[in-house]
């Protein structure tokens, strides 16, 4: 890393939306037409709180979907650590288990940073990170369907459970916290990653954003 482009700062860009609304695909498609740039992808995810000593039982029946599931401190921090251009242990998260397993993700600092999440506009200290936030907006019915399909194809959950976590935190988490961060976004998607214009328009936005920073490490 050179000294100039350690006096930059990495461009945080925000990525959030129902379970279900595609902004995963959303990220995902930015992430894949920029292969090669110095681009990294974090999930908010990975930073579930960790549970253990918690019996399984306990694991099962947390509020997934509010804000007190997930270690924002950490991403917080760790965040910071990135736009300090320091590497940083990104935690895996194990869906089966319901828990955060031993390992980690190395990550190295990059100019664009990703961070995909259902709450992360929700932390007004993670949205003041943040240059570009974007809100995947997408018909409930869709949603569902979606993480009906995910989690029983690739989180080894069962149909019921499926259903009765959307019923019971799901959709009212939604509409109680994510749904009202749609207003701090500077860009709402419809659709996800269906949306093919609105992605080919991110993927120039963050290009614009790569090639001005290489631009300026030439000068």
């Amino acid at each position: 890393m050179s000294d100039s482009q350690k006096q930059k700062r990495p461009v945080i860009i925000g990525v959030t939306g129902g379970s279900g609304s595609g902004k995963t695909s959303v990220s995902r498609a930015i992430f894949d037409s920029l292969n090669g740039h110095s681009i990294l992808m974090i999930q908010e995810d990975s930073y579930y709180k960790d549970q253990t000593g918690i019996p399984f039982e306990e694991r099962v029946k947390v509020n997934y979907d509010h804000p007190n599931a997930f270690d924002t401190d950490l991403l917080i921090e760790q965040l910071n650590d990135l736009l300090a251009w320091k590497s940083i242990d990104i935690p895996v998260y194990d869906y089966v288990q319901h828990n955060r397993s031993k390992e980690v993700v190395h990550a190295d600092p990059k100019e664009v940073i990703i961070v995909e999440g259902i709450l992360v506009l929700n932390d007004p200290r993670l949205r003041d990170l943040m240059d570009i936030k974007i809100f995947v907006d997408t018909d409930d019915d869709i949603r569902i369907i979606r993480r009906i399909s995910r989690d029983l194809e690739e989180r080894g959950r069962s149909l019921q459970s499926v259903i009765s976590q959307y019923l019971d935190t799901v959709k009212p988490m939604y509409h109680q916290f994510i749904e009202p961060t749609k207003r701090y976004a500077d860009i709402i998607v419809p659709e996800g990653g269906q949306n093919q214009v609105a992605i080919d328009i991110l993927v120039a936005k963050v290009r614009d954003i790569l090639n001005r920073h290489s631009d300026e490490e030439k000068a």
